[in-house]
Order: structure tokens, then sequence, then C-alpha cells
């Protein structure tokens, strides 16, 4: 019996780009030139993680080239998704306020949920 492999065409670039006399470059900057290099959609291409050598005017990251733009989506995290606009972000309260929230909700226990228990002194 012979299974048909699912191969997804995938390009992983660690890309050094030289940018003399400019600070940085931006990413989206950086996905128009890697898209029209490789021929792809600017919607197909990933950058991130890269970083400026001291001194200046040289950077160094990765890129990621997919063949299509639902493959980036089912395979990228999604924190990297929503940096390049493929996903909306997920809000919701701060740590802290969720850990407090359930220890709270732990302290009133039963049917009666009042603020707080009120004890009688007979």
């Amino acid at each position: 019996m012979i299974r048909k492999a699912k191969f997804i065409k995938l390009i992983l670039l660690s890309s050094d780009v030289l940018h003399p006399n400019r600070a940085n470059v931006s990413k989206d900057e950086l996905r128009d030139k890697l898209s029209g290099l490789y021929k792809a959609n600017k919607d197909e291409v990933s950058v991130f993680g890269f970083r400026t050598q001291y001194g200046g005017g040289k950077s160094t990251g990765f890129a990621l080239v997919y063949d299509s733009a639902e493959a980036l989506k089912k395979f990228e995290p999604h924190h990297r998704l929503v940096r390049i606009g493929a996903a909306t972000k997920i809000e919701k309260a701060s740590r802290q306020q969720r850990k407090q929230r359930k220890n709270r909700s732990k302290k009133f226990r039963g049917t009666a949920k009042t603020k707080g228990p009120k004890k009688s002194k007979d």
C-alpha cells in the first residue's frame, strides 16, 4: 500500500540585510522585497527575529516563504499572524486579574452567592 505524502513547499531563509545610512529596515519592506525575489505573494512571506548588529548597517533574521496564504495561516504561530495582520488579537484580562478573580470565586461556595459571608452572633 502506497500512501501519498503531503508536502508543503517552504523556504527557510537566514537573512542578512545590509542597510547603510539607515537605522533599520521595516519587516513590511522586507516582506515586499522577498516576495519579489521568490515570486510569491506578500501574504505568503513571514519575517521574524531580526536583530541589528552593533554599529548598525546590518541586520540578521529569519524569513519563511510559503506556497500559499492558507499554508501560512495553518503553520505560523498566532502571534506572528497578528503582527502581519492575518489574524486578530485575542483580548483578555491580565494574568494577575484572572488569578484574583479565580481566588475570589473560591471563597464563596454554596447556592446563595452573596457578596460575602454574614455570620450571626447568636
